[in-house]
């Protein structure tokens, strides 16, 4: 673990990230929101704190959190089909040793979110017997999942209840802090149980470089703030440092191995590592099954064929260029004289990795692992 910690650090202090300016990661409207949430949480019963599975500690609002602790609260990790299911285990069972009730859930299956509405029952069950309407409150950064998080509760507790205010449904958006009004519905009856939707408010100043990267690859700032190329060099620095792309060549040799066809496309030097081994098929599923197999193998050939030392930051950059070249040609991206930049081939890349095509990852080093 602590081999990763100094991964995620010496990634966030690549040279790519020197000279780029203070980053504005603190949306005006947001500062208000964060205002608004301070006014509701003193009403709060109940407190949902939605956090991105991937990013259990970064995606947490630190501006928050005493606030937070002096409430009924719930971990909620979401976005869990994105994150490594062992060490995702490790961290449920870190915050709840600090007497901290946590789930990790999807926010689009029933069966998760069935398991939150039982824990924020039994989180209730005394004030049930006290109060005739009852405040939960969702509370993150944005893009962890808040609004779905509270449509899903919505779908579940009204086929549950018969509930029949009139209820105004979270809006959810592609984009880092769409939700910018705070709303609220009914979601049970008897006792009277409110959900409150709010803003994703992110911590005023991130602390460090490497807090807001995560934040950034993850999707909780927008890509315009940091820069997409800035944010796949970031991904590249962590895979190679931590030496992912020599993992996915081992697993796609045991796999075609498995097939029948031995692959020799990431051992040193080989030639073929950007030919493809079959025509990308034409079913939507596959063919992107079959890109993100290229996408492997080209980071992995790449890696294996690199002759510098990757302990020299200006070295593990060069490599890095050299990826985003060679997943030009993955890509389909053309490439035009003088064009130096890797643009195109890094939103093709984020993506990939944001949709958990590229296998479930946590950035987050689980704390005192020594």
């Amino acid at each position: 673990m602590r081999g990763l910690t100094r991964a995620g650090k010496r990634a966030s202090e690549m040279a790519f990230n020197a000279g780029g300016g203070t980053i504005n990661w603190f949306p005006g409207h947001m500062a208000a929101a964060s205002r608004a949430i301070r006014d509701r949480l003193k009403l709060a019963d109940l407190v949902i704190e939605v956090r991105d599975a991937r990013i259990p500690l970064s995606s947490a609002n630190e501006d928050l959190q005493p606030v937070l602790a002096a409430k009924r609260r719930i971990l909620a990790l979401n976005k869990k089909d994105l994150a490594n299911p062992n060490i995702m285990n490790m961290w449920v069972d870190h915050f709840q040793s600090c007497k901290q009730d946590c789930i990790s859930l999807n926010a689009h299956s029933s069966n998760s979110i069935n398991q939150l509405l039982g824990l924020v029952e039994l989180k209730l069950r005394e004030a049930i017997l006290k109060e005739p309407t009852l405040l939960v409150m969702v509370v993150g950064v944005p893009n962890v999942g808040k609004s779905a998080l509270i449509n899903s509760i919505h779908r579940i507790a009204n086929s549950r209840f018969p509930v029949n205010d009139k209820i105004k449904r979270a809006t959810v958006g592609p984009l880092p802090g769409v939700t910018q009004d705070i709303a609220g519905y009914k979601i049970a009856s008897q006792p009277s149980i409110y959900v409150l939707d709010t803003p994703g408010v992110l911590v005023p100043s991130i602390p460090d470089m490497e807090t807001g990267l995560k934040l950034a690859l993850t999707g909780a700032v927008k890509d315009s703030v940091v820069g997409e190329e800035r944010i796949a060099k970031y991904l590249l620095s962590l895979l190679n440092i931590r030496k992912t792309p020599l993992h996915w060549g081992r697993l796609l040799r045991r796999r075609e191995e498995f097939d029948g066809e031995p692959d020799d496309s990431c051992e040193k030097g080989s030639s073929g590592s950007l030919r493809r081994r079959r025509r990308f098929n034409n079913s939507d599923a596959l063919y992107v099954q079959d890109l993100v197999i290229e996408v492997q193998r080209t980071l992995c050939s790449t890696a294996m064929e690199f002759t510098g030392n990757l302990d020299e930051d200006n070295e593990l950059e060069s490599l890095i260029d050299s990826q985003l070249v060679a997943l030009r040609k993955v890509f389909r991206i053309s490439h035009k004289p003088l064009d130096e930049s890797h643009g195109p081939a890094s939103k093709k890349l984020l993506t990939l990795f944001r949709s958990g095509k590229l296998g479930p990852f946590i950035l987050d080093d689980l704390p005192d692992q020594h």
